[in-house]
């Protein structure tokens, strides 16, 4: 089986077919709100995941990965709050009217 790429142009993470493909979590957006729960669910499964990857790898590979985990994690909290700030300005924009 082919490999999916993580960037979808050279230039833009692309993990979206990757999230599309954890039931878990296309389940816990259905109803548009994440509980306590469903993030506490997520939380246990992002635990699993790294201590399945983390002794498989050497030094080398787990300072590289390590390092992608910190950028994935700025770059998802950076990309909500832009977005956050985006629609205040769209609501605000739009009540004005």
């Amino acid at each position: 089986m082919a490999r999916a790429s993580w960037i979808n142009d050279d230039t833009t993470p692309d993990l979206d077919a990757h999230i599309g493909q954890l039931e878990h979590f296309t389940q816990s957006l259905a109803d548009g709100v994440i509980d306590a729960q469903e993030l506490a669910t997520q939380e246990q499964n992002l635990v699993a995941a790294m201590k399945a990857v983390e002794g498989s790898l050497d030094d080398a590979q787990h300072a590289k990965v390590t390092h992608l985990l910190a950028e994935v994690t700025a770059y998802s909290v950076m990309r909500t709050l832009h977005e956050l700030s985006q629609a205040r300005v769209a609501n605000a924009v739009a009540a004005k009217k």
